[in-house]
C-alpha cells in the first residue's frame, strides 16, 4: 500500500526502510543524475515539474505534500543507487575492513538527509509564495545579524522604523522541531507573533502550550493537523491560513 508522509516520517523515525511503489518511474526521472547527487534546488524543481496537475495556487498545503513527497521518493530511490553502488565496492583498508570508512559514510548518509529535508521544504515554501505572488525575503537580515528563513514583506521593509510592525511576519521553516523551535523565538525583534511552520506530526500539548506562551504560532499542512490532539487544532495555522494572513497584510500596504 502507498504510504502518506506522515506514515514515512514514522518509519523513518524507527529505522524502517520502505521500498517505492513506481520504482521504474523514478528511475527514469533521476537516471540523467546517474551516482551523484544534485543540488537540493535541482531536485526540488524536479519534483514540482514531475507533478503538473498539483497547483499551490488553488491548494498550497496539498501541493507542499505532494511535493515533499515526491522530492522524497526522488530523494531516496537516487541514495539507493548510491548507498548500494558504495557498498559494492566495499570498505577495504591496508588493515582489512575500514570499520572507521564504513561509519564514517554511514554518517554521511544521515546527514545527507537531515540537510536535504530542510532544504526541500524552503524551496517548496518559496514555490508556493511565488504562486500567490506574495511579496518576501529568503534568510533577509534582521537584528544581530538573525536570518529567518522568510520574511514579508522584506528586509528593506523590516530595516524601516517608519514601515509598520503590523504588517510584518516571519515565518521560520523546520521540517522538524525537537527542541530547535526556540531558535527562532530572537530572529526577528519587530515581529510579534512569530510564525513557524513544521512537517512534524503529533507535537506533545506541553510543547504547544509553550509555544503560545512565548506569543509562537505554529503552522503545518492541513493534512498533519489530524496527528495532533483535538485541544490543540483549534489553535494550529493551516500553510492556507497563513498565505491569506500575508496577503491582507500587504494588500493594506
Amino acid at each position: 500500500a502507498e504510504l502518506d508522509f506522515t506514515a514515512r516520517y514514522i518509519l523513518d523515525e524507527l529505522g524502517i526502510e520502505v521500498e517505492e511503489p513506481e520504482a521504474d518511474r523514478l528511475d527514469k526521472l533521476i537516471q540523467k543524475f546517474g551516482l551523484v547527487f544534485p543540488p537540493t534546488r535541482v531536485l526540488s524543481e524536479l519534483a514540482r515539474a514531475s507533478l503538473p496537475q498539483v497547483s499551490a495556487a488553488d491548494d498550497p498545503d496539498a501541493a507542499l505534500m505532494a511535493w515533499i513527497d515526491m522530492e522524497e521518493q526522488l530523494f531516496r530511490r537516487l541514495e539507493r543507487h548510491v548507498v548500494a553502488d558504495r557498498i559494492k565496492n566495499g570498505f577495504h583498508s591496508d588493515e582489512g575492513t575500514d570499520v572507521d570508512g564504513f561509519m564514517g559514510f554511514s554518517k554521511s548518509v544521515q546527514n545527507r538527509r537531515k540537510k536535504r529535508a530542510g532544504l526541500a521544504l524552503e524551496h517548496h515554501l518559496e514555490a508556493v509564495f511565488s504562486a500567490h505572488k506574495v511579496r518576501f525575503d529568503r534568510e533577509g537580515e534582521t537584528e544581530n545579524r538573525n536570518k529567518p528563513d522568510f520574511l514579508f514583506p522584506g528586509q528593506e521593509e523590516y530595516r524601516n522604523p517608519a514601515f509598520p510592525a503590523a504588517r510584518l511576519t516571519m515565518l521560520g521553516s523546520k521540517s522538524t522541531l525537537k527542541d530547535r523551535w526556540r531558535q527562532v523565538l530572537s530572529e526577528a525583534e519587530r515581529i510579534t507573533p512569530k510564525h513557524l511552520l513544521t512537517l512534524e506530526p503529533g507535537i506533545s500539548e506541553n510543547q504547544t502550550d509553550e509555544m503560545r506562551a512565548k506569543q509562537l504560532q505554529l503552522v503545518l499542512p492541513q493534512s498533519l493537523h489530524s496527528t495532533y490532539r483535538e485541544s490543540q487544532r483549534g489553535w494550529l495555522m493551516t500553510l492556507g491560513n497563513f498565505v491569506e494572513l500575508v496577503k491582507e497584510r500587504q494588500q493594506t500596504e
